[in-house]
């Protein structure tokens, strides 16, 4: 009985992983769509109805391309970086309770925190061996920014988890079936927001990836299937940080609302893309050491001395 039960959870956590891969597909065609109807272009359109399979031609372009091992690259570190990437973003939505129960436990907030603290070093190890400055420079800067926003990321997660008394996110649901976190949490709400952008390098935070400043960053020198691995695990990491600010700050009953409610935010990050232009790098560190990060940390004493 226990083999038969864990062959149901691999089956589903399989099943899981397919769907998000699927949606990570659908999300690129969702923010070029939407990024073109904000710039006043109809965004892509040409391949199949309203370009509905444009996600899939350009899957099968990036995969059928030719990989080319750079002179000099610590090839190895090169090759399995993307893959590493991608491995951590499958393994932390396999920890969110959804359809998938392979590797739920009682801690799985704490195991997200330890997965998600380790999404930086693909990113520094990819930028290190390819062996060029601008990729280099674009790993380096996103290792700063990453680590920066992470502080106070963690504590915003900590104060969740005070109120809730608990490292386990199915009894924030069950906590947060009448009522919500973010009622009386909204300035930490936002705060997050703000941070969760920063520690997904999107825009305006995409210090790693600066086009105009570091030619796309720490990932120059990739190609063809591993360039798209390291763009599906991005997008694979914005959608998952962003559940993970539902389950915060709403609950995740997976009620039509909730859905909705996440749709809204995924919607949120491509609109702050398509507005915002690129922060400077020390405007980005003075944001966090010298305004979120007092600021959460006031929060949490008083919560602290609240709940005594």
């Amino acid at each position: 009985m226990d083999f038969m039960l864990f062959y149901i959870y691999l089956l589903s956590s399989l099943d899981m992983m397919l769907m998000i891969l699927l949606t990570v597909a659908f999300f690129t065609l969702l923010e070029r769509k939407v990024l073109g109807y904000i710039q006043f272009r109809k965004g892509p359109n040409k391949v199949g109805f309203l370009g509905l399979f444009q996600p899939f031609s350009d899957a099968i372009k990036l995969f059928s391309k030719e990989l080319i091992f750079i002179f000099k690259s610590n090839f190895l570190f090169y090759l399995f970086c993307p893959l590493i990437s991608m491995m951590l973003m499958l393994i932390l939505w396999n920890l969110v309770p959804l359809k998938s129960k392979f590797f739920i436990n009682e801690f799985n907030l704490l195991l997200i925190l330890c997965f998600m603290s380790l999404g930086v070093y693909p990113l520094m190890i990819g930028g290190w061996s390819s062996n060029s400055l601008y990729s280099l420079l674009g790993g380096l800067r996103g290792v700063a920014q990453t680590i920066s926003y992470e502080v106070s990321m963690i504590l915003i997660i900590l104060v969740c988890m005070i109120l809730a008394e608990s490292m386990n996110l199915n009894n924030f649901m069950k906590l947060q079936e009448y009522f919500y976190f973010f009622i009386f949490n909204f300035f930490m709400f936002l705060v997050f927001f703000v941070s969760l952008l920063a520690e997904s390098n999107r825009t305006p935070f995409d210090f790693s990836e600066g086009e105009s400043e570091l030619v796309s960053g720490f990932n120059t020198e990739y190609m063809s299937g591993s360039f798209a691995l390291i763009f599906i695990a991005e997008y694979g990491m914005i959608m998952f940080v962003m559940m993970l600010m539902m389950f915060m700050f709403f609950g995740g009953m997976f009620k039509l609302f909730f859905f909705l409610f996440y749709l809204l935010m995924l919607f949120l990050v491509i609109w702050v893309r398509g507005t915002f232009p690129r922060f400077r790098y020390d405007n980005l560190m003075y944001l966090n050491w010298m305004s979120f990060l007092p600021f959460v940390l006031n929060y949490l004493i008083f919560l602290i001395y609240f709940k005594s």
